[in-house]
């Protein structure tokens, strides 16, 4: 990935990001509860995004962000590389 800074006030700048599996107890904890596995992992991985989507002043970004993502889960269907846990899952 690239980083392009158009500013010349930056002092220092960066990005990280995080992969992992989804915890396997919520996800059972949800489907205990009448939520389709599909359902529940969307709700936790919306979940971890609007927890940095909330840092965004711009409500157009993290509203696409979330419409993507919505739309990820909903062409999914329930044989899709996301109910498995990903493509390596």
């Amino acid at each position: 990935p690239n980083l392009e800074l158009e500013t010349g006030e930056v002092v220092r700048a960066g990005h990280a990001s995080t992969t992992g599996k989804l915890d396997e107890e919520q996800i059972f904890y949800l489907m205990a509860r009448g939520v389709t596995e599909l359902e529940a992992r969307a709700l936790i991985v919306r979940g971890l995004f609007a927890s940095v989507l909330q840092r965004i002043d711009d409500e157009s970004v993290a509203s696409l962000v979330m419409g993507r993502l919505d739309d990820a889960f909903a062409s999914a269907g329930s044989s899709s590389a996301l109910l498995r846990g990903g493509a390596n899952g």
